[in-house]
Parts: structure tokens; C-alpha cells; sequence
């Protein structure tokens, strides 16, 4: 028998499953029940309304049906297995009275029945009754609303029925019996099949094969697919410090139930730093459904490009969008496009690279039908907020600093693309070099390099070190340290693959350069003029207006855009949009048309208090002060943040002391490329100080502060890509913080080794917080060179594993400032627990160690009693989240019985039973000093509180106990 606690303890699962399909789901439960008289008229008026969240109906509905009692639990559950199995309804009686006394009684009871005869003649019975006067024009209007499905209107035809009394409906209970038997699903239909098949044979096309950044091959992307690293984004305001490390998923979860933000919005925001592979990520989805693999769920699926959508210049409609500019059906297209329309939970819609549209992102223009044609920006702003298409999933790419805060309260799931882990880009050289033993010297190689090691974190880099392999094997130049470094080295690449092959030049020297520097200029002004005008795919006529030709395209820079329209000409874009940002700084150091004076353009404007008006004020004042439309000048202020970013950092490395020398051959004036540089250092340095006059002044009693904006990152690594330790010294000399925080800023490997760069030059100790990045095994040894200047070391949910953690304690031995590290949420095992005993044992000024949620058990913990043991200094330390148990427990009760200076202990959830309180309860007894105890989510039961209770009978010290 079926009660109502039962149906209580399944209440989250029934929310979700009302809300995880499409609001005709759960109108489809509202038909079942109602013909089954669970609800009343006055329930479902109340359970139909227009602009509420699903969410909220949902939940209203199950609180409807549990006032009903035992039965009406049962029906709704077994209307939910109805709509979730999609099954026909039973058919209608075989003739019905005529003149039926309750006719619309008779259409409530065979509702499911006859929404179902009506789908796909709703538009003929809707002109039928509006001709017989049974229905207003406005009252016909209102039911052919283009948000509405055909089932959708159906309904509403059916509840006008109900509350009429002119005989309409008897009138429709006439119709409806008159009206062909349904003999198939619509997606069954020969015009849906075929096209379906065409849908499917066309993505499948399309990502089956990698096309590398250099399009020169095709590699079978399931031979080549390498995981990303892909977390469920979190709030910085919901990090508290027992929370776990945030969700990672695989590809396949990528709708998963977990994380959600907004349960009404349809989607999904994938976030990640240029290189991070995105795109691939997309692809690899496409390929997965195309092949039967996975997210079978959707019967249609349409990719797109949002650089390519940008370049749409005439209104277009969802119609045109889906059909013209993805894939056309061969044969009843308005029969398709209705299915679409009726069955929008079925079709899943990816836009790739949101950071490369132009147009931001605003709510405030509604536009609702699906046939109406308007701008491609109203177009996909409506698709991403749900008034066209509603219920259709939909997954967006961006770099983070695209994402604003108005798109984000129209998402579902926020998830971030984190790159490849060190086993990660191993298994891409793998895959990527099967000729036996060049993988392995490539991977020994990066081992030995740790800075060319921190780039391949992201994968563009890992494909420029794959593509590069005999260039960093055989030649034996220095390996790349920096960003630059790399692309010039690809530069080197494909210079000489372009190069006869007699040609007897090694590496990038002037004559290799000066061969090819008319092209290199063309190819710098093509990139600069499309980042200023926010181009990144280049007609025939923009190529030709650049003055670029077949010569200059031979070179293998640019490439043909990946997805274009079926029967138009595929324009050109540049390797990945750091290429083309790479370019744009070759011209804006080598051109003779760059003043210098312009290159402040790429610094000013963007400092962490800058508002929009005083972004918007230097574009208007170039532009009047008498500036060429297409100067350097202009196009950079026309440039976006992100890619300005990029370009700068790229400019700082071109213009290094270090590349001095190489530039000036290339027959470019030596004062030039003076003062350019000069310019750049200045530049640099005047946006450093500008950061550090905006830290607030420290609150009394504790240390100053400073929460470094993305900017802060930018400007280190321009910083660390010149190498001039003179300028990273001048650059910090005059900040004055205790404590800097850079939690959320999305700091990599590279970052890391920029950090240190900068950071080492300190005067004063730091607290260094970097808690919720990408550091990973490979940024921990990036960091290394400054760790002689950190006081505490917060690396909370990094990625980090035993090996990174053990030679960061081999270090920090030798650093007399260090006192505290911070290393919850990581993936710590015993493996870690001999360097941390040491570590304990030998700084004797140590005061905190925090190794919260990472997987140490009573083994770990019986290394680390040693080293408590011989510990006089420690006053912090957590350890909840992990299994040390009750043998832990008690290792570690024993070593800090006699301990002097620890006040507060945190086992929470570390599964310590009765034994382990028993332990605890006699260190109590004995230790003095403990103000602090924190025991939580264990299973220590009456007999270990009561052993507790009788220990802090002899305790003076202990103020907190949980």
C-alpha cells in the first residue's frame, strides 16, 4: 500500500522530475490527473499559471496531492511514470452520445486522449470555432501565442471548453471524434526521420576529425581526445572552510542535477582561459551524440560558432538560424520546424566562444517568436533567457572575464574548464607521437623544465610542444621559459617549413625573420585591425583590403574557419585567437606606423577602480582629438579586455632586453624600438602603482590586505614575459601588504610561475592566499622561488597530490619565515605524511597545518604523531575530512597530551568511534593549553562522551568543544 510518508521521503526526486523536463512535461501530469480526478478545476486553475517557475508549480502540485490523501499520492506518481515513459493514452470510446449532459465533464475525463488527437490540428479546430462564434479573435490570439507548443494550445483550447457555457464544449467533443486517429509520434514521421538522419550524419561530419590549430592534419578526435579537468563553478561567498573541493565531472555529466543556480534557466556555461580547449570540449560532445555514444536524451542537436553568428548581418529568425545556417531539410520543413517548436526539451544548442561576440550581453529586449526575424544579438540573447525556444538546453563557452552578471542569473549550471593535470598532458603526447620513444623524451623533457612544463597546462601549449618536438629535441637551444618564448619558437616552426628546403638556417635569427617580415607586418595589421573592430573570421574582401595574398596565407597563420554556412565560401581566422593577439603585438613593436605614445592604449583604462564611464571617455577623446578611423590608437580602444590583455602581455615579451637584439635586425629603427620599450616599462609600472594606491588601508589590529583583481594577474605575467629582474624588483619595492589574495583568479601553473617571479622581491613578508585555482603538483614547484618571502601559504583546492606537497616541505625547510600552510581540499594521501613530520619536527616555529578533506588515514596520522611529538611551536591543526579512525585518533591524542602551545584541533568527520574518544578523552587530562576541540560527524557515541565528559573534569584550558 502506498502511504504518504512514502511519498514525503520521495519528494525531491518527484521535484526533480516534474522540473528536468519541459513545462509541457508537466502539464502532460496536470492532463493525467485531472481525467483522473486527483485534481479539482479550482486545483488546476491554480497549478496553470502563466510566468511562474516550474520549480514552484511543482512543488505546489505535491502539496495539492498529499492533502489528498494515500490515493491521490499513488495517481500522481503513477501520472509521472505515465508522462516520463511518453506512453499514448488510451484510445477514445468508439462513439460518444451525441448529445452528451455534461460534454465538458466528458473532455476532462478523456483529456490525455484528446490532446493527443489534437496535436498537429489545433490550428484548423482553432479557425473552426472562431468561424462558429464560439471563440472571440482575442481569445483565438491568446491561444496562438508563439511561446506555446501545439499540445500547449490544445490545452488552452480544451480550458476555455471548460469555463464557457455557449456550447463549445460539446462543439470540440463533435471535432475531436471526427479528427484522424494519430498512428505515430511526430519525431516518427518520414520528413522528421529523414531529416534527423541529415542532422546526425552532418555533426558527425563535422567533429569526427580534430582539425589542429594549423589545420595541415586530421586526427580522429577519439584517438586524440585527452579530458579536461571540468568543475562545478563556485561562489566565492560559498566557500566555507569545512565545504568540499567543488564537484569535477566527466564530459558525460555535463547536465547533471548537481550545482544548479537557477532550476528555471536552460543553460549551461562552460568557462575557461583561451587554450583550455573549449572548443575541442564541444566538439568531443557533438561527436558523442552524432555516434549513438551519449546524450541521446536530444534527438536534435545544432552548433554554432559565435564568432561566425557575429558576422550575420541580416535579421534572422529561429527558423533561419537553425535551418539556413546549421543544416536544411530536404523535405517538409514546416512540419519539422513545428516538432522543433512543440518539442523543445528534445533539442540541445551549442554556442561556442561567447567571449568573441560583440555584442554584450542585455535582457532588457524581449522577442518571442520563433518566425519573426530579428538581429542575431536579440536572437541569441532571447535563446539563452528562455523566451525563444524555452526548455531546449543550450551550453555556452566563454572566457570568465565575458561572463557578466546579468547573463549568469540566466544559468543553470556554471562549470569551469581547468586544463590538462600533469597525467593529462602526458597522455596527450602520447597520443598525440606513437613513433616509439619520442613521447617519452618529450615528457622527460618537460619534467626537467618545470617553466616549459607550467605552460603545457593549458593545451594549446601541449599541441605547440607536440608540434615543436624536433625543435625542442634535436636542436638543444634553451628550452622556452615564457609565453612569448613559445610562440616565437612556433614562429620559428612554420618559418622554416615555408622555407626552401635547402635552406640552411637554425633558429629564429634576423634572416629568417627579415625574409619574412613584410608578410609578418600584413599579418599583424590583419590581426590588430580584427581584435579593434572584434573581426575573427576575414572574408575575401577584408583579406584583400589588408593587402594580404596567397603567399602570405601559404605561411599556415591563418586557416579556414571550421563551421560555415553549406555552400558559402569558408572564410579565414587565425591558428586561435591567441595567434592572432600574438600578431597584433609583433605589429604594434615592429610597425613603423606605432607611435609609441599609443601603446599606453593597451594599459590605461582598465585598473581594479575603473568605472564604465571612464572606460567609455577615452575612446570618445581619441576619437576627437583628430585620430585616423583605423589608427593604432583607435583600434585599440575598440579592442575587448580580455584580448587587449593577451596582446599586452605578448608586446612586454617582444620588447624584452632579451629580444632586443633579434627585432633590431630586422632593419627596424634602434631608437624606435627604444622607446617603445621605455614606454612599455612605464606603462607597466604606472598600472602597478594605480593597483596598489586602490588597497584600502588596513583595519587597526590586523595586517593590511590586498585582493587582487584579474588585472593583478595580467600585469605579473606582462611583468615576468620581459625577464628584467630590475623592473619586478621597482615594481614591488613599494607595496606594503601582509596579506595578498588571490582566491578565484583562475591562477594556473604559468601564473605561478609568474607570481614567484614577481613576488620573490617582496621587502616584507606575505601571507600569500591562493585558494580555488588551477595550481596543481606543477605550479606548487613554480612557487617555489618565493616561498622565502611567505609568512602563510593557502593552497586550498589546487589539485595538489603528494608529490607537489612533498617538495614544497623540502623547501620550506629552509625558509624561516614560513609558519602556516593551509592545504585543505586537495588530494593528499600517507604519502605526504614522513615530509610533514619533518616538517613539524624541524621548524620549531611552525604555528598552523591544515590538511582538511584530503584522504590521510590512520597510517598518515601515525607519521604525523612523530613528528607532533617533537613540535613545541604548532597551534592549528585540522585534519578534519579525512579516515584517520579511531588507531589515528588515538597516535595523535597520545603525541599532544603533553603538547604546550596547540589550541585548537578540528577531526571533524573522520570516522572516530568510542576507542578514539577514550584516547582523546586522556589527552585532555593531560594537556594544558588546547582551547579548542572540534569532534563533529564522528561516531563517538555515549561511551566516548561520557570518557570525554570525565577528561575535562581535570581540564582547565578547553573553551570549545563539538
Amino acid at each position: 500500500m502506498y502511504t504518504q510518508d512514502a511519498f514525503q521521503a520521495q519528494r525531491s526526486q518527484l521535484v526533480e522530475l516534474l522540473v528536468s523536463g519541459s513545462l509541457e512535461g508537466f502539464e502532460s501530469v496536470l492532463d493525467w490527473l485531472l481525467s483522473w480526478e486527483v485534481l479539482s478545476w479550482e486545483d488546476y486553475e491554480g497549478l496553470s499559471l502563466l510566468g511562474q517557475p516550474v520549480s514552484h508549480l511543482a512543488r505546489r502540485l505535491l502539496d495539492t496531492v498529499w492533502n489528498k490523501g494515500a490515493w491521490g499520492c499513488e495517481l500522481l506518481t503513477a501520472a509521472v511514470q505515465e508522462t516520463q515513459a511518453d506512453r499514448q493514452p488510451p484510445e477514445l470510446p468508439g462513439c460518444w452520445e451525441p448529445h452528451s449532459p455534461h460534454p465538458a465533464r466528458d473532455l476532462q475525463s478523456h483529456r490525455p486522449a484528446i490532446v493527443r488527437r489534437l496535436y498537429g490540428h489545433v490550428e484548423g479546430v482553432l479557425d473552426l470555432t472562431q468561424a462558429r462564434g464560439f471563440i472571440s479573435q482575442y481569445e483565438c490570439d491568446e491561444i496562438r501565442r508563439p511561446i506555446f507548443t501545439s499540445s500547449q494550445r490544445a490545452r488552452r483550447l480544451l480550458d476555455l471548453a471548460t469555463v464557457k457555457a455557449n456550447g463549445l464544449a460539446a462543439f470540440l467533443l463533435q471535432c475531436v471524434q471526427e479528427l484522424p486517429v494519430p498512428l505515430a509520434l511526430p519525431f516518427e514521421d518520414a520528413a522528421c526521420k529523414r531529416y534527423m538522419s541529415k542532422l546526425r550524419t552532418t555533426v558527425l561530419a563535422q567533429s569526427r576529425f580534430l582539425s589542429t590549430y594549423d589545420g595541415t592534419e586530421n586526427l580522429c578526435l577519439e584517438e586524440i581526445y585527452t579530458e579536461n579537468a571540468l568543475e562545478i563553478r563556485m561562489e566565492a561567498d560559498m566557500a566555507g572552510p569545512l565545504q568540499q573541493s567543488p564537484a569535477t565531472l566527466g564530459l558525460e555529466e555535463l547536465f547533471s542535477t548537481r550545482g544548479h543556480l537557477n532550476e528555471d534557466a536552460d543553460t549551461v556555461l562552460v568557462v575557461g582561459e583561451a587554450g583550455s580547449g573549449k572548443s575541442t570540449l564541444l566538439q568531443q560532445l557533438h561527436l558523442l551524440w552524432a555516434s549513438g555514444r551519449a546524450f541521446q536524451e536530444f534527438i536534435f542537436v545544432f552548433p554554432f560558432s559565435c564568432r561566425q553568428l557575429q558576422c550575420l548581418a541580416k535579421p534572422l529568425s529561429v527558423w533561419t538560424l537553425l535551418f539556413e545556417h546549421c543544416c536544411w531539410p530536404d523535405l517538409g520543413q514546416q512540419d519539422v520546424f513545428q516538432v522543433l517548436l512543440n518539442h523543445p526539451e528534445r533539442i540541445l544548442l551549442t554556442f561556442d566562444g561567447f567571449d568573441e561576440f560583440k555584442f554584450r550581453f542585455m535582457d532588457r529586449e524581449r522577442h518571442c517568436c520563433p518566425t519573426a526575424p530579428t538581429s542575431v544579438q536579440s536572437l541569441l540573447f532571447n535563446l539563452l533567457q528562455g523566451n525563444l525556444l524555452k526548455n531546449a538546453r543550450k551550453v555556452l563557452t566563454s572566457r570568465p572575464d565575458a561572463v557578466s552578471a546579468s547573463l549568469r542569473k540566466h544559468v543553470r549550471t556554471e562549470l569551469s574548464l581547468k586544463g590538462f593535470s600533469e597525467e593529462g598532458i602526458e597522455l596527450y603526447l602520447r597520443r598525440r607521437h606513437r613513433e616509439p620513444g619520442v613521447a617519452d623524451r618529450l615528457i622527460r623533457l618537460l619534467r626537467a623544465t618545470s617553466a616549459l612544463h607550467s605552460l603545457c597546462h593549458l593545451p594549446v601549449f601541449s599541441w605547440m610542444v607536440s608540434k615543436c618536438h624536433q625543435e625542442l629535441l634535436l636542436q638543444g637551444g634553451g628550452s622556452p621559459k615564457t609565453t612569448t618564448d613559445m610562440y616565437l619558437l612556433i614562429l620559428q616552426h612554420f618559418l622554416l617549413h615555408a622555407s626552401p628546403p635547402d635552406s640552411a638556417a637554425h633558429g629564429l635569427g634576423a634572416g629568417l625573420l627579415r625574409g619574412r617580415f613584410p608578410t609578418l607586418l600584413r599579418l599583424g595589421r590583419l590581426a590588430l585591425w580584427g581584435l579593434g573592430t572584434c573581426c575573427y573570421v576575414f572574408s575575401t574582401k577584408q583579406l584583400q583590403a589588408a593587402h594580404v595574398d596567397s603567399e602570405d596565407v601559404s605561411l599556415g597563420f591563418l586557416v579556414h574557419a571550421k563551421r560555415v554556412v553549406p555552400g558559402s565560401t569558408a572564410p579565414l581566422e587565425f591558428l586561435h585567437i591567441t595567434f592572432q593577439c600574438f600578431f597584433a603585438a609583433f605589429y604594434l613593436a615592429l610597425s613603423a606606423d606605432t607611435p609609441p605614445s599609443s601603446l599606453r592604449h593597451l594599459f590605461n583604462g582598465h585598473g581594479p577602480g575603473c568605472s564604465p564611464l571612464a572606460r567609455v571617455l577615452p575612446k570618445l577623446c581619441v576619437r576627437g582629438s583628430g585620430c585616423k578611423e583605423g589608427s593604432v590608437a583607435v583600434l585599440l580602444q575598440g579592442a575587448e579586455l580580455h584580448n587587449l590583455q593577451i596582446t599586452a602581455a605578448f608586446l612586454a615579451g617582444l620588447l624584452s632586453q632579451e629580444r632586443r637584439g633579434l627585432l633590431a635586425e630586422c632593419q627596424v629603427s634602434e631608437k624606435a624600438l627604444l622607446c617603445r620599450q621605455a614606454c612599455t616599462r612605464r606603462c607597466l609600472a604606472r598600472s602597478l602603482r594605480k593597483h596598489f594606491r586602490s588597497i584600502p588601508p588596513a583595519v587597526p589590529g590586523e595586517a593590511k590586505s590586498m585582493h587582487a583583481m584579474p588585472s593583478f594577474i595580467w600585469l605579473v605575467r606582462s611583468l615576468y614575459e620581459m625577464q628584467e629582474e630590475r623592473l619586478a624588483r621597482e615594481a614591488v619595492r613599494r607595496l606594503d601588504v601582509g596579506h595578498l589574495k588571490l582566491t578565484f583568479c583562475s591562477v594556473g601553473p604559468a601564473e605561478c610561475a609568474a607570481l614567484a617571479f614577481v613576488l620573490r622581491h617582496l621587502r616584507q613578508p606575505v601571507a600569500l592566499q591562493l585558494d580555488h585555482n588551477s595550481v596543481g603538483d606543477i605550479g606548487v614547484e613554480q612557487l617555489l622561488p618565493c616561498l622565502g618571502v611567505c609568512k602563510a601559504l593557502y593552497l586550498r583546492d589546487n589539485n595538489v597530490s603528494d608529490r607537489g606537497i612533498c617538495k614544497l616541505t623540502e623547501h620550506a625547510l629552509r625558509c624561516e619565515r614560513l609558519q602556516k600552510l593551509a592545504l585543505f581540499n586537495n588530494k593528499l594521501t600517507d604519502g605526504c605524511a614522513h615530509s610533514m613530520a619533518k616538517l613539524l619536527a624541524c621548524k620549531q616555529n611552525f604555528l598552523a597545518l591544515r590538511l582538511g578533506n584530503n584522504h590521510i588515514t590512520a597510517a598518515g596520522a601515525e607519521v604525523l604523531a612523530q613528528g607532533l611529538r617533537a613540535n613545541t611551536s604548532l597551534q592549528f591543526l585540522g585534519f578534519w575530512g579525512n579516515k584517520v579512525g579511531d588507531r589515528g585518533a588515538q597516535a595523535l591524542a597520545e603525541a599532544l597530551g603533553d603538547h604546550q602551545s596547540l589550541r585548537w584541533l578540528s577531526l571533524v568527520g573522520n570516522n572516530i568511534g568510542s576507542v578514539g574518544a577514550q584516547a582523546l578523552a586522556l589527552m585532555l587530562e593531560k594537556n594544558v593549553a588546547l582551547e579548542e576541540l572540534c569532534l563533529e560527524e564522528n561516531h563517538v557515541q555515549d561511551e566516548g562522551v561520557c570518557c570525554l565528559a570525565k577528561g575535562l573534569e581535570k581540564n582547565s584550558s578547553l573553551k570549545v568543544l563539538k
